[in-house]
């Protein structure tokens, strides 16, 4: 094929450790099994799970050579025996478990998501990961309906933006816990509610929104000393889907009071899900969300762009927690 080439460059992880282990190496350019397609990325973005993955602390999955990143979008260029070839050309966007800091990335053709109308390419790499996670957590494990109230932390990040806008689309309200200096953004972007997390009672804010009833659903990613007061926030039937634990994985909870309002948590993640729940909840994300996307109701919130060979200082903007939404690669 005109334009094929043997090697590609990407983001290898040889070693575990601060930035300084990031390398930007030439490798074999990824083929596509009978039901997967190569994509010629035009950006993809920075995830928590990157710095962690870079750290050592969150593995990636079985690759000739170990390459983050969990999201991508560019342009089929390569499809597997079992694909319709006029899948070739097509702007796509999607998840995978590991590889996409790299210019090409291999992945399932069912989990490819079409480009929504108005959204530019290399914006849509703000989209997958946190979209999905966001609908996943909220409407397909939470329950979040028209009507309805979530809490969710970390306001600011891009599962936070992306909850927020998704809520509101949905005709929920939404309450979000974030840094002082970003509440105002939260609140411009659609929230109900926003609290400072080191000055503020979340818990007392949802109770006051909710007329004392409750939320609905909470979508943490802290975990720690947030879990009790996110049952305390819960209202009767309420949901805690808990998608990270950056306040630790340990804690006391006071289990009676989880019986009492009947409520539950959940644990999720996506990466770790086989390929065919990755298919199932990106063909839902596809059908139910991505039209909110072309009619404005949703869109990608992004902080900042930095180009492939600036993937270090990325990654140390990222660690900062500065950031408001999505932090993107050009590749």
């Amino acid at each position: 094929m005109a334009g094929l080439r043997c090697v590609m460059r990407a983001v290898v992880l040889n070693s575990y450790g601060d930035e300084g282990v990031l390398e930007i190496l030439e490798v074999p350019d990824p083929d596509p099994g009978p039901d997967e397609v190569v994509v010629r990325v035009a950006a993809t973005a920075m995830n928590r799970a990157d710095l962690l993955q870079r750290m050592g602390l969150y593995p990636g999955p079985p690759m000739e050579h170990e390459i983050p990143g969990l999201e991508f979008a560019g342009v089929v260029e390569r499809v597997g025996s079992r694909v319709d070839p006029s899948r070739i050309g097509s702007e796509v966007m999607g998840i995978v478990a590991g590889g996409a800091h790299a210019e090409l990335v291999v992945t399932h053709e069912r989990t490819l998501i079409d480009i929504p109308t108005g959204i530019a390419l290399t914006d849509a790499a703000a989209i997958p990961e946190v979209f999905i996670t966001a609908f996943d957590a909220l409407v397909v494990q939470g329950g979040l309906a028209s009507g309805g109230t979530a809490l969710v932390h970390a306001g600011a990040s891009g599962v936070g933006t992306a909850s927020i806008q998704i809520a509101r689309a949905i005709g929920a309200r939404v309450v979000v816990s974030a840094s002082a200096s970003k509440l105002d953004k939260l609140l411009a972007l659609g929230a109900t509610a926003a609290v400072d997390r080191r000055a503020g009672d979340f818990v007392e804010v949802c109770r006051s929104v909710t007329d004392g009833a409750g939320v609905d659903v909470v979508l943490d990613v802290v975990g720690g000393d947030y879990v009790q007061r996110n049952i305390d926030a819960l209202a009767l039937g309420g949901r805690i889907i808990q998608v990270g634990v950056m306040g630790g994985g340990r804690t006391e909870i006071n289990v009676g009071e989880l019986l009492r309002k009947r409520a539950s948590i959940t644990g999720t993640t996506l990466r770790a899900r086989p390929i065919e729940e990755k298919i199932a909840i990106s063909r839902r994300f596809a059908m139910e969300m991505v039209p909110w996307f072309t009619v404005g109701a949703l869109r990608p919130v992004i902080d900042r762009r930095y180009e492939f060979d600036d993937i270090a200082e990325a990654h140390r903007y990222m660690a900062t927690n500065e950031s408001t939404g999505k932090i993107l690669i050009d590749i």
